[in-house]
């Protein structure tokens, strides 16, 4: 649903009618002065809207609003009417209770925000008078979600625990290990050992288990295998949208928190679920921009609430574990994370290959290259570094998978930039040849070569031969092959094949997606926090130094004004707290005034005046400000005001729910009443 910024003008005025008489007369007084009698309500509210909207007036409510006043507003439009819990809510760690309670009554006496009921729910609104001037911050959410200034500094290379490379690389690992799981389905303490060793800053359970909900891998028995038209669909989604769906699996894994042979397909609805969530966060940041690991948490529980989805995981630990968002120092909390750079790969060198058939794999290869890797070397190590060998086992298992040396060679020259070893080659036509001289085919047919026919006549590989199909050839009992590898091992073999089918190719953008869709264009659009157009359009409301000077001219000159004015030390007080709160909006509101006093704040030896105002905010439960031990400043609600050793001692509860204080009234330099709402809704 789209968000509501500004109601109509009868509405507005529909709210002033509804407020006590007590409190809509002042409020009338403040900016007309004195009532002449007879008058009517709807009249004096017709009057307000005329005054309200001179140029001159709007022109100096401008001038007065200043950056706390700006990140209300714009969070009043971003939320939609929000309920005040709202607000406190977001702004949590940033104002306390009190001091937003105080912005917030300050904006309702300056007729910038107002509030109604509707369904026993009490909401915010912005005043539709002053929507040329509020567009600005209605529009603008950059106040809200500030991006962080780091002169000098870039973001770190990636550690991702899960990209491209690290899931060819776990491909590879997998590949290896020929029983994975215990019976109850959980990872077998030597792979976990030797997992540890390769990938040493990721837990290997959580991985592989997300890595299931998407649908990569699947067990089978106590096997994990991969599914490789999954690892083929997956490879045309783009190289954000893949660490999309990581981040995705990442957090439905860590829902569910099943074991790894327990995940349901449905759960894949999940995944995509959070895909589209994802796809739309990333879109609303800046990548040019490094950011608050806090105002990132902010602006996704802004969007969740928006989209209307539930997400129990870390949001921004996915995205970090994933690589989407990059630290720019090691002290996240203090520097911020930016969007990783997900721009197309490079054409240069994308591997390193050196004497000892190990290859380093740099981050700018391409996913197809990194699987087709993965498919002939085991991986040695997935950190920061992300390395592979090329072994005989590594190179037989290739074979097995119809992958021929050539090809393997082909790969390697492309990849390092024609920058591979002799001896590699040498050892690749080598280990080839001997594959094809000992074979072991599915059905179970025995092949050898003429110089290795002599092994038939070796126990027990004897004793497994139904018949002899052709000179070499040779038919086995049923569900031999294990037998057979292990008897032709005992006879010296080292190399034997067992070719399988031949694999359809990985990565080809072609075919539909069916597994994996792109993230879903009308869903981000729901997400776009920018979306406002019922809105004029406007300059960026930045508040700059120019209006700030500006800003505080215009309250010398209205004190100036007041000082030569003839009015008694009281009235004089309570104006001049009326153009600190920025309520004089034109020198006529002084000259014409209808003063009531109300004392809002007592200092240093005004005890009398101290005391007033705690039992005042006592009994109306009001919050206030506390000044004590020179500038210790406190927030929060008043308890009780208790005599001990001939001294008054003010019991608070602090904001942020921190245990009562006592704070003697002599201590205090300031004691501040901070006003309820002038709506009293």
């Amino acid at each position: 649903m789209k968000n509501k910024i500004f109601r109509s003008v009868e509405f507005w005025k529909s709210s002033l009618m509804t407020m006590p008489d007590k409190s809509f007369f002042e409020l009338i007084r403040s900016v007309l002065g004195k009532i002449k009698t007879p008058f009517k309500k709807q009249q004096l509210i017709n009057d307000l809207e005329k005054f309200l909207l001179r140029k001159d007036i709007q022109k100096t409510m401008a001038v007065y609003i200043d950056q706390n006043d700006a990140k209300v507003i714009s969070a009043t439009a971003l939320f939609g009417e929000p309920a005040p819990g709202e607000l406190e809510s977001f702004f949590s760690g940033e104002f306390s209770y009190a001091q937003l309670q105080d912005i917030i009554v300050n904006l309702e006496e300056r007729f910038i925000l107002y509030r109604f009921a509707e369904k026993d729910i009490v909401r915010l609104a912005l005043n539709p008078l002053l929507k040329q001037i509020l567009a600005p911050f209605t529009e603008d959410t950059s106040s809200l979600f500030p991006p962080v200034r780091i002169d000098g500094l870039v973001p770190s290379a990636p550690k991702a625990v899960l990209d491209d490379r690290i899931l060819a690389a776990l491909l590879s690992f997998v590949s290896q290990e020929e029983l994975f799981f215990r019976s109850e389905g959980v990872i077998r303490k030597h792979v976990v050992s030797k997992g540890k060793a390769r990938f040493d800053k990721m837990d290997l359970h959580f991985t592989i288990g997300g890595l299931q909900t998407l649908g990569l891998f699947y067990a089978e028995e106590n096997k994990l295998l991969p599914d490789m038209k999954k690892f083929e669909e997956f490879g045309s989604l783009s190289a954000r949208e893949r660490g999309e769906y990581f981040a995705s699996a990442l957090i439905t894994y860590g829902e569910i928190k099943l074991s790894e042979q327990l995940i349901h397909p449905l759960f894949r609805g999940r995944v995509r679920e959070i895909v589209n969530f994802i796809h739309g966060f990333l879109d609303s940041l800046d990548a040019k921009q490094s950011y608050h690991k806090k105002t990132l948490t902010k602006l996704a529980e802004i969007l969740k609430a928006r989209a209307g989805i539930v997400i129990d995981g870390n949001l921004t630990d996915a995205l970090e574990k994933t690589g989407l968002l990059v630290s720019i120092s090691s002290d996240i909390k203090q520097l911020g994370l930016t969007v990783r750079n997900t721009a197309e790969k490079r054409d240069d060198p994308v591997i390193a290959v050196d004497s000892g058939f190990s290859v380093i794999v740099y981050p700018e290869i391409s996913y197809a290259d990194a699987i087709k890797l993965a498919a002939f070397m085991n991986v040695l190590s997935a950190d920061a570094v992300v390395s592979f060998e090329l072994t005989k086992e590594s190179a037989v298992r290739a074979f097995n998978n119809n992958i021929s040396a050539d090809e393997i060679i082909e790969l390697l020259k492309r990849l390092s930039g024609d920058r591979i070893d002799d001896s590699l080659i040498w050892n690749l036509k080598d280990w080839e040849k001997r594959y094809s001289e000992v074979s072991l085919k599915s059905g179970v047919i025995l092949s050898l070569s003429e110089d290795r026919r002599y092994l038939t006549k070796t126990m027990p590989l004897s004793e497994l031969i139904i018949e002899t199909i052709a000179p070499g050839i040779y038919l086995l009992k049923k569900d031999a092959m294990d037998s057979a590898e292990k008897a032709l091992s005992s006879a010296g073999i080292d190399i034997i094949s067992r070719r399988k089918e031949k694999a359809a190719p990985v990565a080809s953008t072609k075919k539909l997606n069916r597994s994996f869709p792109p993230p879903n264009g009308d869903f981000q659009n729901k997400l776009k926090i920018t979306e406002m157009s019922d809105v004029p359009s406007s300059d960026n409301a930045v508040l700059s130094e120019d209006q700030a000077q500006e800003r505080s001219a215009l309250t010398g000159n209205f004190r100036a004004i007041l000082k030569k004015m003839p009015f008694s030390e009281l009235e004089r007080e309570e104006l001049a707290a009326r153009i600190d709160r920025q309520l004089v909006l034109c020198e006529a509101q002084l000259k014409e005034a209808s003063i009531r006093y109300e004392k809002l704040a007592a200092r240093n030896m005004d005890y009398a005046g101290k005391q007033n105002i705690a039992k005042q905010a006592i009994a109306q439960q009001s919050s206030v400000e506390i000044v004590w031990h020179g500038e210790e400043r406190i927030f929060g609600i008043p308890k009780a005001l208790e005599k001990k050793k001939g001294d008054y001692v003010l019991v608070i509860a602090p904001a942020g729910g921190q245990d009562e204080l006592s704070i003697p009234l002599g201590k205090i330099s300031l004691l501040r009443r901070i006003k309820k709402s002038i709506f009293e809704i």
